[in-house]
């Protein structure tokens, strides 16, 4: 089934891709692959195979396992959709080779420019924005001001940020070279490391109960997560995350960094008019409402509102930088980290 390829097939992906039906290229189907957890996700497909007759054949992986399977399966790929997080991953598909453009007057429609590719390779589905939570004991929100200020002395062994292996640093890196050049964006790097409480370790879950213990007196972490431990069942990390107050920072300058996840057509689609359908149903008003309520994650359509529980960390002015510069920078971003000895 697999070409043998330099590196190694890591038993995680073959599982994966022994998970997936290998010729289910039928009209009427259509064949995602997605970063996504399947609870995250597949409540949307059940709507859109019952709103269209469209059957999805969903397999889920990681990011990394899933862009090396279409690199592998080349042409022979019955992947008509990729899913999956972060522009910078995105990206990496895209240069890969692995997406084609898509022509959707749809698409163009719902998806504001700075949350799709310009040559329309993949297109945001819902967003998420990486602020500045704070422990509401420990800080008073009028120390706070931009992601640059958190350099200074006052910060020093008070932060909490995940490693730099993460996609979500990385983009947060690339954001800043995007906006402020090379240099600036070493400088933070460098003070975020002299700055930090303990060196990086866990999710971004792990930063904000690390905060809320008292381990650090500030954690960066995605919105969605905070709102998720906000709606969930587990009363510990229900009470930790009550604990947290959030800060949009750069609110008079460029704005709070903002990410994706997003969607792009295979290269080699069997499918291709079915998966578009597929891309385009998950930017309705619907489908994004849900991702809203459900997954806490803000819309990437500016007409369908937030969850209540995102409302409650009020408004604030996101960065509209293209977000695939987010993808064009990664490299020099995760140069600047590991100069920076951010581990």
């Amino acid at each position: 089934m697999f070409q043998h390829v330099s590196g190694v097939f890591t038993m995680a992906a073959l599982a994966v891709a022994l998970a997936f039906p290998a010729t289910a290229t039928a009209e009427g189907e259509v064949n995602l692959y997605s970063a996504r957890q399947e609870n995250l996700i597949k409540p949307l497909l059940d709507d859109f195979t019952r709103d269209t007759g469209i059957r999805v054949n969903l397999l889920t992986g990681r990011a990394d396992e899933l862009l090396q399977r279409l690199r592998l399966e080349g042409r022979n790929s019955p992947a008509d959709v990729l899913i999956t997080v972060d522009a910078g991953n995105l990206h990496q598909a895209k240069a890969a080779g692995v997406l084609s453009g898509i022509e959707s007057r749809v698409l163009d429609e719902n998806i504001p420019e700075s949350y799709r590719d310009p040559e329309g390779q993949w297109y945001g589905l819902s967003m998420r924005a990486r602020p500045i939570l704070y422990n509401k004991e420990k800080v008073d929100p009028s120390e706070l001001s931009t992601y640059e200020a958190l350099t200074e002395a006052q910060w020093k062994g008070r932060i909490c940020i995940r490693s730099s292996s993460n996609i979500y640093n990385q983009s947060m890196i690339a954001s800043i070279i995007a906006s402020d050049g090379a240099e600036a964006a070493q400088s933070w790097a460098n003070g975020i490391v002299s700055n930090m409480a303990r060196p990086p370790q866990g999710g971004d879950r792990d930063q904000i109960r690390a905060a809320a213990a008292g381990v650090c007196d500030i954690a960066i972490a995605n919105t969605y997560y905070l709102g998720a431990m906000l709606a969930g069942d587990d009363p510990a990390q229900r009470a930790d995350a009550e604990q947290m107050g959030v800060f949009f920072p750069n609110q008079e300058d460029r704005g709070t960094h903002v990410n994706i996840s997003g969607a792009g057509i295979s290269a080699h689609a069997p499918n291709r008019d079915n998966g578009i359908r597929l891309i385009e149903y998950l930017t309705g008003e619907d489908a994004q409402r849900w991702y809203a309520e459900v997954n806490q994650e803000y819309p990437v359509r500016p007409d369908v509102p937030a969850s209540e529980i995102l409302l409650g960390f009020g408004d604030f002015k996101a960065d509209n930088l293209n977000l695939s510069l987010l993808g064009v920078h990664n490299a020099e971003a995760v140069r600047i980290m590991d100069r920076a000895g951010w581990r």
